[in-house]
């Protein structure tokens, strides 16, 4: 009786102790200071409103008064870092051919209309098709905090997207993204001054930190959660058949990822948290209830007159000046 008693004894002692901590995270963690505040992201520049990760898209979006830019870079064969989501040039100008194996000069232009990716059915468009080189945005829009997603596990490109990041002096208001640990170590490696996002295991690990009740007392490095709402996922793109088709399945993913303890607990820690991609009112004032400190869509102007409609949504963080 007496060691289970003890057991008993530890476990309550250190689930009291991560609850009060998981409350007050300061005690174990120096805040992180971020050089900005994202509420509003543009996804893809604003993928519903203009032609994706186009000079247009970008400067709608930044007339529309977007916080940050989200994107995606690649390498073409002459070595110019270009915007473009895909690495390849089916979808988007109806070529079967690698970015990589084209010189910049010779990229085709996206086609006429682009079907949105995370709102099925609905297709934009615009006047400018070019794809654009990273370097043009970070010209155009020096002060635009900018997401950037490395899709690629080539050494080549992160050290030229580093590159640029330095020539433009942008390394507090560019944020590295990826889904893979692999390219984010060899991110971070690169140019560890820049902010980065937690990695798809890493946001598995983090969402088993906190149900152990581990995650008060860990160290974490990242500076950005972005992570799907996964009721979005489950509305779109869930399977009807199949493993996945677990009808529970997106129920369970959304309860784990949207705990509002969790998204504060992070908040307090100075990590900012970004749920994408969300095109709808609805959508918007779920995620900032919960905490979220801003969300990307793929509709600038309409996330535009949602806040400005509702200014006190979401938690207020502080900035780092």
């Amino acid at each position: 009786m007496f060691p289970l008693l003890l057991a008993f004894i530890a476990l309550a002692g250190y689930t009291l102790a991560s609850a009060w901590f998981l409350r007050h995270p300061w005690v174990l963690h120096r805040r992180k200071r971020l050089a900005f505040q994202a509420r509003h992201i543009s996804h893809r520049g604003g993928a519903g409103e203009r032609i994706e990760n186009t000079m247009e898209a970008f400067q709608h979006a930044a007339e529309c008064g977007t916080d940050m830019l989200e994107l995606d870079c690649c390498l073409t064969r002459d070595g110019e870092v270009v915007v473009s989501h895909d690495t390849t040039l089916e979808r988007q100008a109806g070529l079967e051919i690698r970015i990589r194996d084209v010189d910049y000069k010779d990229l085709p232009p996206y086609q006429e209309r682009l079907e949105v990716t995370f709102y099925s059915g609905q297709l934009s468009t615009g006047t400018d098709r070019q794809i654009p080189r990273l370097e043009e945005v970070f010209q155009n829009f020096p002060t635009l905090p900018i997401n950037v997603e490395i899709k690629e596990n080539d050494p080549q490109l992160i050290r030229k997207v580093s590159e640029l990041v330095k020539r433009y002096k942008r390394e507090q208001i560019t944020v590295w993204a990826t889904e893979s640990d692999d390219i984010m170590r060899q991110c971070h490696r690169e140019n560890a001054l820049m902010p980065w996002s937690f990695t798809m295991h890493r946001v598995l690990c983090l969402l088993l930190a906190y149900c152990t009740g581990i995650l008060p007392f860990l160290p974490l490095g990242e500076t950005c959660l972005e992570c799907p709402m996964s009721s979005i996922v489950g509305r779109y793109y869930m399977p009807r058949t199949g493993p996945l088709s677990f009808p529970l399945l997106p129920q369970i993913l959304d309860w784990l990822l949207t705990r509002r303890s969790l998204i504060k607990h992070l908040v307090e820690r100075g990590i900012q948290v970004y749920f994408w991609t969300l095109n709808e009112e609805s959508d918007y004032r779920r995620a900032f209830l919960i905490g979220a400190t801003g969300v990307m869509t793929d509709f600038p102007s309409k996330l535009r007159t949602f806040l400005d409609q509702n200014p006190d949504l979401g938690p207020r963080q502080e900035n780092s000046g």
